[in-house]
């Protein structure tokens, strides 16, 4: 592996980094009066609803950039696509810290909203590796890379953001503003590797399209074929489970057993760890021994369970073991459903259909962002009741949907 290689995977470890570190902090300003962030008085109510708000934006902000990001690379170049994804997310993280020295909840969350606007980093990253690849085992190698990136970046997002704001940890140096300042770091040294050490190796370039009704195009193509559609509803819940509870487990921890920021970290760092050891080990043998259709059931059925099951827990310790078997099944369901997406198209549509799936992906994380924050308002166990049923509505979904001569078709692929 080179040096390019190696920024092009640092970028992918970031990219998914961010929402790692970003989490437990926000949680712990958001939520808990003695921060001093929000204004004195502000009802809990209001607290949870301004937390979904921020998460909410960021996945929203997403859903509209992914439409453009990678396209833009298309037209002028993977290098300098993924140049304007750093500095956006480099000024995201500027702002945050501008934002939580001034108390500002409104520059927080113009700060999430560009980071969410420049967080398609990933994709453009992917198509750069392929770019670079000299052989089909050299592109897969590559592509197993990314996978790893990803799992490393769930894990150390975390403990960047747990460790470095914890007085017990580093005493006095300590702050919640310290993490943004280290990721910032990061993301400059990300920067330099790329402008240095990675070049184009296409040369030809599109012409820049930007029009606001593509990501709206995107979705609708989706919803005039039958078996996309299908396999969309089933993908957006899916979704939906998993992001109701990552997005809201560190709130529910924290009401509920009083967690810190660094106890709330270390619990999506087991996310992380989960999610990776599922992926490596789990995936590939599964998938020789077992149908598509059987290992998403199960999957979705393992996610249910174990969100139902955290929703009755009594027992700090145990919430971190009922995190392991939820991580590891959403890790099966998620290749799992994306093969499924990729096979269902022909070669010259599956930039295509991925655009479809990252759509899905950030506005059903966006709703439930908005949603969620609402309703744990009212009562802390909501979010981890819609991971429990979109799950199971997704089951059912492919019990309902997934009939006839194509469905047969493509699962026996």
């Amino acid at each position: 592996m080179t040096v390019r290689h190696f920024a092009l995977l640092f970028v992918v470890f970031l990219d998914l980094m961010n929402q790692g570190l970003v989490i437990p902090i926000l949680t712990t300003i958001m939520l808990d009066p003695s921060q001093g962030f929000l204004a004195a008085g502000t009802s809990e109510t209001a607290r949870h609803f301004d937390f979904g708000l921020v998460m909410g934006v960021f996945f929203l902000f997403w859903f509209f950039g992914a439409a453009y990001i990678s396209r833009l690379s298309d037209a002028i170049g993977r290098k300098e696509g993924i140049l304007i994804c750093l500095a956006g997310n480099l000024l995201g993280y500027v702002l945050a810290i501008v934002a939580l020295a001034l108390g500002s909840f409104w520059l927080l969350l113009v700060a999430r909203a560009i980071s969410g606007f420049t967080a398609g980093n990933q994709p453009i990253a992917q198509a750069a590796l392929v770019d670079l690849s000299e052989s089909e085992a050299q592109k897969t190698r590559f592509l197993g890379y990314v996978l790893t990136a990803l799992s490393l970046g769930l894990v150390v997002g975390p403990l960047i953001g747990g460790l470095f704001s914890d007085p017990a940890v580093l005493g006095a140096a300590a702050s919640l503003a310290l993490p943004f300042y280290v990721v910032s770091c990061l993301v400059l040294v990300n920067i330099v590797l790329i402008a240095l050490f990675f070049q184009n190796q296409r040369t030809e370039r599109k012409p820049v399209r930007i029009r606001p009704q593509d990501i709206v195009l995107t979705l609708w193509e989706a919803v005039r074929r039958p078996v996309i559609l299908r396999m969309s509803l089933v993908y957006f819940f899916g979704q939906m489970g998993l992001y109701a509870y990552f997005l809201f487990m560190d709130n529910y921890f924290l009401a509920r057993f009083g967690f810190n920021t660094l106890q709330n970290s270390l619990a999506l760092a087991v996310l992380g760890v989960a999610m990776g050891l599922s992926s490596t080990f789990l995936v590939g043998p599964l998938s020789g021994r077992y149908g598509k259709k059987t290992l998403l059931l199960a999957s979705l059925g393992v996610m249910a369970v174990s969100a139902a099951v955290a929703l009755i827990n009594p027992w700090p310790l145990l919430a971190y073991v009922l995190i392991l078997p939820l991580a590891a099944a959403f890790a099966i369901y998620l290749p799992t459903t994306l093969t499924l997406f990729s096979a269902a198209v022909n070669a010259d549509e599956q930039g295509w259909i991925m655009g479809v799936a990252v759509a899905l992906f950030t506005l059903g994380s966006g709703l439930v962002s908005l949603l969620g924050g609402r309703l744990m308002a009212i009562d802390m166990h909501f979010p981890f009741a819609i991971a429990a049923g979109c799950s199971v509505i997704a089951s059912l979904l492919i019990l309902l949907l997934w009939r006839g001569r194509d469905f047969r078709a493509l699962i026996g692929k």
